[in-house]
This record gives C-alpha cells, structure tokens and sequence, in this order.
C-alpha cells in the first residue's frame, strides 16, 4: 500500500522513507485485517520509527534487508538506555508483527525477528479492590440528578462486566440488551464476546436511559451509551476521572484506576467459585495463562481453604 494511502488514519511515518514506507503498509493492514486500535496501532508506529532511526544510523537500508542482529542490537541498546521491560516487550511485538507482516506479503523472504528474545517480566499480581470498597464506591454517586444517575449505571456496569477502559467509552446502544441482561462487546482485534451484567447493573442503566442520558443529548449526539456534558461519548479519561473522584469520595485510600475495576470483577468471581474459562471469556483474553494470574491467591485465603477442605486440617475434626 503506497504513502498516503487513503486507509490510513494516522500520521506518516517519520522513519527515513525507505523504512517508512512498509511502516505505513504495516500500520494500514494491522487496523483493517487485525482490527487492532487507534492506541495500540500509534504505540506501533512510534516504535518502528524509533527502531528504523537507530538501525538507518548505523547504515542498514530498509526493512526487507534488514539482519535479525541490527534488529536485535536495537533492543540491546534499549536494555543499555534502561527502559522498562515492559516497554522492550512491547517494542519487541511490534518488530515481530511487522516482520511476520513483510514475509506474508513476499516483502522478504524470512522473518528478522526469529531468534530475538523478549526480556523477562516481573509478575506483578494484579490490584484488587474488597468487595466492601466497591460496594462503597457504587453507592458514592448519590441523588437522582442526570449526572449521578450516569455515574451510578456506569460503576455498575464497570464492576459487573469487567470491561477495559476503551470497551466501557465505546460501548453503544446496539450493544445493550437490558432484557437479556448482557452486553455484545468489541474487544481487541475486534472480536465480539457477551458479556452479563447482572440485574443491579440493569436497574441503575434503565434509570439512566429513562431519565438521565436524555439529559445529556445534544443535537449530534450519537448512539454513545456514556455521554459527557458536550453530548459526546465519554473519553477514557473521562471515565478514569469519574472513577478516580468517587473513589476519593467513598474513603478509598489505595490509588483506584479503572483497571482496578477489572481486576475486581476477576479476583471477586474466582473467590465465589466461578470457572478459570468462564472469566477468560467475559474478560476477553486470547489466552488462559492471562486469566490464571487472578488464581495467585493470599496466604490467608489458602490456610482458610486448608483448614477447612484438608482431611486432616478440618476444623473441629477430631485428631486420633
């Protein structure tokens, strides 16, 4: 696909113009054969650029004879520069796509990302709210005002289905079945899941369909089930700003993102029992071994589970 392709919604590649071009290629097919977003495709392209700056330095001439050792001194030297292995990582994805990218399109003939290796990440537990804190946090929006009303159905829903920050901002009024009580949500690389959200998140969205978004609507309001002040759909910072002021509100001391959400909904249906692949698929992750990370559980909770379950640790079991 040639520069200045209509398909391309972002800006040019400012890598030198050999490398920039199958940039811009990659960055167009990425967004209409993969369905990846606006975010992920723009953290992409600042990453071949970057990539493509420091390999051109050192004399190579383009992607489709780039050596897979420029490519991984690259990354070396990020290693040297000290950023942040989850940053390496990220870059690193990026060279793999797109070098899987230029092979499938006859653009070279191997893949120059073959034998590079990721670095290693810590595994960090995800933060979790107590079942105490959300309730808190659902019920600090008070009053029947449109805003409250928003705000009220927006944790509720956010708690109840565990969606990501971009899928809540984009979700629509196609996608809500109050009658069904489930969502069709749009995840990442566009694939449609169902979602439940529960018969409290129900109660608190009809209440704001019937007297509070009617509110917000303003002659180009569009089909956006969150809306702000403007009639517009709610952005994710707007959103993180909502959950970042009840929050203070309800006494929340730990700092409260809207991620955190997420991993509330996850971490509180594990701990009532629900199924690993039942939570993989409302949350939306491609891969299990994402979800197993909400099974790392605290020592508390795993001498509970001993005392109580364990043959010989039963409480109140009699010891021969």
């Amino acid at each position: 696909m040639a520069r200045g392709s209509p398909f391309s919604r972002l800006a040019m590649s400012s890598a030198p113009p050999a490398f920039a071009t199958d940039i811009d290629a990659f960055i167009a097919w990425i967004e209409l054969e993969r369905g990846l977003s606006r975010h992920t495709r723009e953290n992409y392209r600042r990453d071949l650029d970057q990539c493509a700056a420091w390999v051109a330095r050192r004399g190579a001439a383009d992607w489709r004879t780039l050596p897979g050792k420029e490519a991984g001194a690259w990354l070396q030297s990020l290693s040297q520069r000290q950023f942040a292995a989850a940053s390496q990582a990220r870059k690193l994805t990026a060279l793999r796509v797109l070098a899987r990218f230029l092979v499938r399109e006859n653009l070279r003939p191997t893949d120059f990302s073959a034998l590079l290796s990721a670095p290693r990440l810590p595994r960090r537990l995800p933060g979790t709210l107590s079942v105490e804190e959300v309730q808190r946090l659902i019920q600090a929006p008070s009053g029947g005002d449109p805003a409250a009303l928003r705000d009220r159905a927006l944790l509720e829903l956010f708690y109840a289905s565990g969606l990501r920050v971009s899928e809540l901002a984009g979700l629509t009024l196609q996608q809500l079945d109050l009658t069904g009580g489930f969502l069709r949500v749009f995840g990442k690389g566009a694939k449609e899941r169902v979602v439940p959200c529960g018969r409290r998140a129900q109660d608190a969205l009809a209440a704001y369909l019937a007297s509070g978004r009617p509110h917000f609507v303003k002659p180009r309001t569009r089909s956006e089930l969150f809306l702000s002040n403007r009639g517009a759909a709610l952005s994710r910072v707007g959103l993180w700003k909502i959950v970042k002021k009840y929050a203070r509100r309800a006494g929340i001391t730990q700092t409260v993102k809207p991620h955190l959400l997420r991993h509330s909904f996850a971490s509180h249906l594990l701990g009532g029992g629900a199924d690993l692949r039942a939570i993989q698929e409302m949350l939306g992750h491609a891969s299990i071994a994402t979800t197993q990370i909400y099974t790392a559980v605290a020592p508390e909770r795993l001498l509970d589970h001993h005392a109580k379950f364990h043959p010989r640790n039963r409480r109140g079991a009699k010891t021969p």
